[in-house]
């Protein structure tokens, strides 16, 4: 498995100030941690972390002062809109141990029920699964062509390689194929009877106002 390698540099200062200049000078602000040794802030080159991330990376190799250390991405947060990387957080991590992580879900193919008529729906973006640490693979590819008109596929029916194991749910529904949703327009009976409706009512309250009138 060919593992990235990504440069870290000690970062001493704290608070949103200090990250903030971080990101204006092009650095990610960054925690890594585990194996029982303590919590070092790092900085990272934002466009090498952010190119990783896109391309569904899990394990990178940090050198952090002229010493490599193997490490899982754990924890990405984003700004409000979800598009600007804001903090990492990275787990020290041994080549031989199992680790689980979450793996995005890629449906492939056209379903049977879509070509009758039905709507693809994916419910589950991701899966989480139990594996070795150098094994954690970009995507999950799931072919839906067998998937027929108001059938369902579960987290169970996904088949994963040797070695995997999932802990999601199995019961977690993944993707659905439904007849699409339609409105129910009003008929013109129905517009017409709403329509006489409220003049009915009006003319019998004007017509007991008359009535209390003539009594008194």
């Amino acid at each position: 498995m060919d593992i990235p390698t990504i440069n870290a540099e000690t970062r001493k200062a704290a608070g949103s100030r200090a990250a903030a200049r971080l990101r204006r000078g092009g650095k990610l602000p960054a925690i890594v941690y585990g194996h029982k040794e303590a919590a070092e802030p790092v900085a990272l080159d934002y466009h090498a972390v952010n190119q990783h991330l896109q391309h569904g990376a899990h394990l990178v190799n940090l050198q952090i002062g002229g010493k490599t250390q193997p490490c899982l991405f754990k924890d990405a947060q984003y700004d409000y809109l979800g598009a600007t990387l804001l903090h990492l957080d990275l787990a020290r991590v041994d080549l031989n141990e199992r680790v689980k992580v979450h793996v995005p879900i890629e449906l492939r193919g056209t379903p049977a029920g879509v070509k009758e008529g039905g709507v693809l729906r994916q419910e589950l973006k991701d899966l989480e699964i139990e594996c070795l640490v150098t094994h954690i693979p970009e995507n999950l590819r799931v072919s839906v062509e067998n998937l027929g008109l108001n059938e369902v596929l579960y987290a169970r029916d996904i088949e994963l390689a040797e070695g995997m194991v999932t802990t999601q749910d199995p019961d977690s529904v993944v993707a659905t194929v439904r007849p699409p949703l339609v409105a129910e327009e009003p008929t013109e009976t129905a517009a017409t009877e709403g329509a006489s409706a409220e003049p009915e009512v009006i003319a019998k309250g004007k017509e007991e106002a008359e009535e209390g009138k003539a009594e008194a």
